[in-house]
């Protein structure tokens, strides 16, 4: 039996000279299997307890491979997204890139996402040729502006070095700070937000796409997972009754998280609703200011929730440069189901 392999080619070394995003997100043209095909160069992230693999990484695979087949002065400035299947670390992936459109001022190219065969991810990715809008003069212009602080003033970037965090935070090519909720005493939940610093670790050396590919990348992290903070669900695979229960390492680890994740001490969460299950169903990106993005420095991501009901939630996210420029919008609709109560008695009463 072949060994199976969650790449198609030998997985390289990483590369010293480049931010260890960028070795996440590079990808390899398959010039024998098509013109336009690409494969993941290196395995993907499986979060624990996920059904797949990182919902961000597929994204901007996707949009490392589009981007290799329109001129270089054409940039992103719109994707829209849909997660089919979930993905599998243990597998390469496959990126099929369609021309759909070539003009003068924009491109158009769709993106599946493929392993053995079964399409996992589709995008469709609009380009735009930089200059083509005219001058600044002949457009209209306008752009939300850096949320306030409690001081009534823009909110500040966190140090350079963050202390205090969670272990489960602190591995990956993005690091972030502490999640905080905003409003989060407003008994109408649309009101609450959510805000997070982050930014890539290291210093991005690729250019200007592999900024892009980092905003695309982390635009799915703590996503649909908003609803659970506005919401205040417990998300945990054991009752937060059951936290003191647990070894004392791994109840400092919740307990850290927890608050880390802006959802406060276990013990608050007591007999609140129970998350049973919570996926991704479609995410897309509108890129503002591609020139600006600086994926490396701090970058405010502000989240809220304007619906949810029927077993879903939407969520909207905007995404600013340190010094208050809005570089993109970010919308997610993802199912949001409670654990079935009713439900777990009767099956556990019938296996008595």
């Amino acid at each position: 039996m072949s060994e199976q392999r969650s790449t198609l080619l030998r997985e390289p070394p990483p590369d010293p000279n480049k931010a260890p995003i960028e070795d996440v997100l590079q990808v390899t043209k398959l010039s024998v299997f098509g013109p336009d095909i690409f494969t993941n160069t290196r395995q993907q992230w499986h979060p624990p307890g996920a059904r797949g693999i990182y919902g961000g990484s597929v994204i901007a695979l996707c949009l490392a491979s589009a981007s290799r087949t329109v001129p270089e002065d054409f940039l992103i400035h719109s994707c829209h997204c849909y997660f089919l299947l979930a993905g599998s670390g243990e597998l390469p992936i496959l990126f099929h890139v369609e021309r759909v459109r070539d003009g003068k001022s924009y491109a158009t190219r769709t993106v599946q996402a493929r392993q053995q065969g079964r399409c996992i991810f589709t995008t469709t990715i609009s380009f735009v040729r930089e200059g083509s809008s005219g001058s600044p003069d002949s457009q209209v212009s306008h752009a939300f502006p850096m949320p306030l602080g409690p001081d009534g003033k823009p909110v500040s970037p966190p140090p350079d070095t963050l202390t205090d965090v969670p272990d489960l935070a602190a591995v990956g090519p993005f690091e972030s700070n502490r999640i905080e909720v905003v409003n989060e005493n407003s008994p109408h939940v649309h009101e609450k937000k959510t805000r997070q610093w982050v930014r890539a670790r290291g210093k991005i050396t690729g250019g200007l796409q592999a900024h892009l590919n980092a905003l695309a990348y982390v635009s799915d992290s703590y996503f649909i997972g908003t609803v659970t903070r506005i919401h205040k669900l417990w998300r945990f695979p054991f009752p937060a009754a059951d936290v003191d229960k647990l070894e004392p390492k791994l109840r400092e680890r919740i307990r850290k998280l927890n608050a880390w994740e802006g959802m406060g001490d276990p013990k608050d969460m007591i007999d609140r609703p129970e998350i049973g299950m919570m996926v991704s169903l479609d995410h897309s990106i509108y890129f503002h200011e591609p020139r600006k993005v600086k994926a490396d420095e701090w970058m405010l991501s502000e989240m809220d929730s304007p619906w949810a009901g029927d077993g879903r939630g939407v969520v909207t996210q905007r995404i600013f440069s340190k010094d208050g420029t809005l570089l993109a919008t970010c919308f997610q609709e993802g199912v949001v189901r409670l654990k079935d109560e009713s439900k777990e008695k009767k099956e556990r009463e019938s296996k008595l």
